[in-house]
């Protein structure tokens, strides 16, 4: 089943998502993003160091690195 949070905003749920991405000088880094429907790439748990928090201004959840 794959990761998902609630907004506390709207009510919607999102679902984790992951992709690798290639950049221009080849160095190949791996983005995060949340979708209202389960796709490739969906993950089953949050990558380890990070947290999810919301935007308060438009109830859109935000992967962040733990400090």
């Amino acid at each position: 089943m794959a990761y998902q949070v609630v907004s506390k905003k709207s009510g919607k749920t999102y679902y984790l998502h992951s992709r690798e991405q290639v950049l221009r000088n080849g160095h190949k880094v791996t983005l995060y993003y949340f979708s209202t429907q389960i796709g490739d790439g969906a993950l089953d748990a949050l990558p380890n160091g990070y947290i999810v928090t919301e935007s308060e201004r438009t109830g859109l959840p935000i992967l962040k690195k733990k400090r």
